[in-house]
């Protein structure tokens, strides 16, 4: 399956819910959400019962959606959260929180996950030192993510750096606002998720 390159606010529209795909646009009222609450299509709007099927359904698709993650990606880090000791949609959430993309996204450092996602491809960040391009990494205890030295120029980068004071990261990464850089000081707990994630049902989807 590629990767979803239509209108991600119909995305929302689908959900039923906010997946702030869109950075501050989301959070405006310019929020397409906001503005038509319906799922999209000429029946979006028609008052269906929804089975327990689509109840499971749509709270994987959900998830899936908010982390940007694909098909594949999500069951293979299903696949692993159920090797791990403890309860499975706990371990799911905590181990997608980890990727370096959302990483970028949480330190502030990025309007969206896709937007982080891009700019790990193109190589502004590092990690532990080291150059990085893949969005997949999955960081631990003490890696350290800093903006790459060439992207500190930018207008992006100055004009995020700019927004970075007025954002606050999750308790699991200390961010030096100064040095556009975060220390993983712990792994993500899953209270440390303020996004509404029923993974009991993301559990259920699976074991069918």
């Amino acid at each position: 399956m590629a990767r979803y390159t239509g209108p991600v606010c119909k995305l929302c529209r689908r959900e039923g819910t906010k997946l702030f795909l869109k950075g501050d646009r989301c959070t405006s009222g310019k929020c397409a959400l906001d503005r038509r609450a319906t799922a999209p299509g000429q029946h979006g709007a028609a008052n269906k019962k929804q089975r327990e099927y689509g109840m499971h359904l749509r709270e994987k698709q959900k998830t899936k959606r908010y982390y940007g993650v694909l098909e594949g990606q999500f069951k293979s880090y299903f696949a692993e959260a159920d090797r791990v000791e403890g309860m499975t949609g706990e371990n799911l959430i905590k181990l997608i929180e980890r990727r370096l993309d959302n990483v970028v996204y949480r330190m502030g450092m990025a309007e969206s996950r896709k937007e982080a996602r891009q700019l790990v491809l193109h190589e502004h960040f590092s990690l532990n030192g080291k150059k990085v391009n893949i969005p997949s990494i999955i960081v631990s205890a003490g890696d350290v993510v800093a903006v790459m030295e060439n992207f500190r120029s930018s207008a992006k980068c100055k004009d995020l750096a700019e927004k970075l004071a007025t954002k606050n990261a999750p308790k699991w990464l200390d961010v030096d606002k100064t040095n556009l850089s975060a220390k993983v000081v712990a792994l993500p707990a899953r209270d440390d998720v303020d996004f509404e994630i029923n993974d009991q049902l993301i559990v259920e989807f699976y074991s069918k």
